[in-house]
């Protein structure tokens, strides 16, 4: 059934999501980069990301140049998964940072930003002296050396370096107390300086130093660290301290620097470059966004809106590198249509968006909010419409189906606490049709109910129809029954007396109905068949191709070591063998690469060639696939590359680290992992992960489906990269993706 929604009729319109993230860095502002040079030796190098890139000239001159030629190139240490240097702070307010602060400069220069990455601090300022890039803008800590290679800007933050240690570390309230310990520090940062004089000034502490390549992100090494129950690091005081934010295994302890400077750089011989940014980057310190009860004037004025949503699977999540969610976007598109810089503010669950909107620590609030009237009474007033949605119910599918009103006889209704779906279940239940309605602990999120009705125990619960119908699709456990009221309204909340900003959001939502991209966005978030998995039939004759791409297939499977039989059933997942997919994500071709994942890997978008599109997919897919470690058996390594692909290696990584707190195996994905994935749209869980909600159930149905058609092609395809071979007994094979 269909979500019951009032749409307009329109073509296919991409929307073009890369180029409107908001990203922010908080934790994720990594040691390395704040500390010194060392970065990632797995990460892509600069010279690898601008390979066949535009951005790949060599330009030493100052701003007038650069207005020459159009373009500013940015440059960064980034050793996080697919680029987007992304963290869901835990802070009240989301402030503005590095990355917001680089494409808002671009914008007042009107020159179009390019992104650059580089594998160390070193590699960054030689980038800079030979004019292969203009700006670096996560600097690290000033030194009097650096200053002699580049030019700073004014300082953005003053950091200490901190003692930290794991739960179970020594005394590290003060360096005199150090004794027996290992000091494991980030290999080639000024941190090691740091150690290496603690180490000097205290000779009879028996004190040992011990350099760490950082390979894969501050959590791992912290992991690393609290294995060794004698181990202590050094870390930058605001990378500590937002580490504590979602950790609680660590410990901070004394400072062991003098006050130290963070900056932006750029090359000597750009004064004027360096004057804008300096009053661009004074301008932005000395207007913080603070809590404001803000008209429209002030919006305007200031240069950004904020908008109060939660972290989820409607209002803003992570997904393949890109920030997205359905108010997200439509918000992004009311800022750009104003020329506005969003600040996304992530509400906690426990926390109401009414009361944060009242205290002015937003100026709009919304994650696809039903506009009831109990809301309206707590002292809001409420935005156009910008859809319209039934509630549904959602059982087990190994239980009757619920279909009709006779069909609720004897089950039982479990409603999250507070609901707005709960005046539709007291209806039905008032009515005598001996239907039971229970609530919920208030904390349990409703993707906590969904996962309990799934794995049987809980009865059946009800969830906006197009929820329910998409974790129908994706988890075969669900099924969706009868609607349980007619569409209701969803919009976005404001106060009462900004009548401007509701007069500005009300003609943007009406005109945005009109358009194609709200179309696309319909299709994106609230119809499960488009935003999911394909639901036709992959045909396999056995002793001809698989797909009219075998060939090329098979000549990038075997470049990067993996059986072509099964990128073909990735590809098939992907994008069904049409080479001009184009996610609403903004994900290309057959492969379905972000254009910027394609940019680090070489390839320039568009992807809609066959050959670049699978050459960049399966390059991709090798790079993920290396980031694991050896010791991984080579079967679930496999798994958590095709999950990781699908939902990030940054969530991989978090569900790894949950399965093994619930008592499951990390290096397992089926049963274990999957599980953890899962349970990673719950709050209770995703609020303490490193990268934030994920909708868990589509990379397990992912992998799930991918395994299933491999195994299949794997029974009537050969191996060998020559021609497919197949039994001449089985005419045909087909296999259906289940619904």
């Amino acid at each position: 059934m269909t979500p019951v929604i009032s749409i307009p009729s329109a073509i296919f319109l991409k929307i073009r999501f890369l180029t409107r993230l908001l990203r922010r860095w908080y934790v994720l502002l990594l040691i390395v980069t704040l500390a010194g040079c060392g970065g990632n030796p797995e990460d892509l190098s600069a010279q690898k990301a601008a390979e066949g890139h535009n951005s790949a000239y060599v330009e030493t001159g100052d701003l007038a140049a650069l207005k020459k030629r159009g373009t500013i190139r940015f440059v960064s240490v980034s050793v996080l998964e697919e680029n987007v240097l992304e963290q869901f702070r835990r802070s009240e307010i989301v402030t503005q940072r590095h990355y917001e602060r680089a494409m808002e400069f671009a914008r007042r220069l009107k020159l179009k930003p390019v992104w650059m990455r580089a594998q160390t601090d070193q590699e960054i300022i030689e980038m800079l002296q030979s004019g292969k890039a203009d700006i670096a803008v996560d600097s690290a800590i000033v030194t009097e050396e650096r200053r002699e290679q580049v030019n700073f800007t004014i300082p953005l933050e003053k950091i200490h370096q901190l003692l930290v240690t794991g739960r179970h570390g020594p005394d590290i309230s003060n360096v005199e107390n150090l004794r027996n310990v290992t000091l494991m520090v980030i290999k080639g940062t000024v941190l090691v300086d740091t150690a290496k004089e603690i180490i000097k000034a205290h000779p009879d502490a028996n004190l040992t130093l011990q350099e760490i390549p950082f390979s894969e992100g501050v959590d791992q090494f912290i992991d690393q660290v609290n294995r060794e129950r004698n181990a202590v690091t050094i870390m930058p005081s605001n990378i500590a301290k937002g580490v504590t934010e979602y950790r609680s295994d660590v410990r901070l302890g004394a400072q062991v620097s003098d006050l130290q400077s963070i900056a932006w750089a750029y090359r000597h011989n750009s004064p004027e470059l360096g004057q804008r940014l300096d009053n661009f980057l004074t301008s932005t310190l000395v207007n913080p966004i603070e809590k404001r009860i803000a008209d429209w004037k002030q919006i305007k004025e200031s240069g950004v809106i904020r908008l109060l949503t939660y972290n989820g699977p409607t209002g803003y999540f992570l997904w393949k590198g890109v920030l997205m969610g359905w108010d997200y976007d439509l918000a992004v598109a009311f800022a750009e249509k104003h020329k506005l810089q969003l600040q996304v503010v992530v509400v906690p669950f426990e926390h109401s968006l009414v009361e944060w909107l009242k205290e002015g620590r937003g100026d709009f609030a919304g994650s696809f909010s039903t506009l009831t009237p109990e809301r309206k009474a707590q002292g809001v007033a409420f935005s156009t419409p910008f859809a319209e949605m039934a509630e549904q119910i959602l059982s087990n599918r190994k239980e009757p189906p619920i279909t009709n009103l006779e069909d609720l006889k004897g089950r039982t209704l479990i409603l999250r606490a507070f609901s707005p779906f709960s005046a539709s279940a007291h209806a039905l239940e008032k009515a005598g049709l001996g239907v039971n309605v229970e609530l919920a602990p208030p904390q349990d999120s409703y993707m906590c109910l969904i996962n309990k009705v799934a794995e049987g125990e809980l009865d059946a619960t009800i969830m906006d129809a197009h929820t329910a119908q998409i974790e129908a699709s994706l988890r075969p456990d669900l099924i969706a029954g009868m609607m349980t009221s007619d569409p209701k309204p969803k919009g976005w909340m404001v106060l009462p007396e900004n009548q401007k900003l509701l007069q500005e959001i009300n003609t943007f939502i009406r005109d945005y109905r009109k358009s194609e991209a709200y179309s696309e966005l319909v299709k994106h978030y609230l119809e499960p068949k488009s935003r999911y998995l394909p639901r036709m039939q992959a045909r396999i004759v056995p002793g001809a191709d698989i797909s009219p791409y075998d060939d090329l297939v098979k000549a990038s499977a075997a470049e990067y070591r993996f059986d072509w039989r099964m990128v073909v059933a990735q590809m098939w997942q992907e994008s069904s063998f049409n080479p001009n997919a184009v996610s609403p994500a903004g994900a290309q071709g057959l492969m379905q690469v972000m254009p910027r994942t394609a940019e680090d890997m070489g390839f320039d978008p568009p992807l809609f060639d066959p050959e670049r599109g699978i050459q960049a997919g399966v390059k991709y897919l090798r790079w993920v696939h290396d980031r694991f470690p050896e010791s991984l058996d080579e079967d679930e390594k496999l798994w958590f590359t095709l999950a990781s692909y699908n939902a990030g290696y940054g969530h991989l990584l978090d569900a790894r680290q949950l399965a093994e707190k619930l008592g499951l195996d990390p290096d397992q994905w089926f049963d274990n992992v999957e599980v953890a994935m899962l349970k990673l749209s719950e709050p209770r869980y995703f609020e303490k992960a490193r990268y934030g909600f994920v909708h868990g159930a589509e990379p397990v149905a992912y992998v799930r489906n991918i395994s299933n058609l491999y195994k299949a092609y794997a029974e009537v395809a050969s191996g060998d990269i020559s021609r497919a071979e197949g039994s001449p007994s089985i005419e045909a094979i087909f296999i259906a993706i289940p619904d």
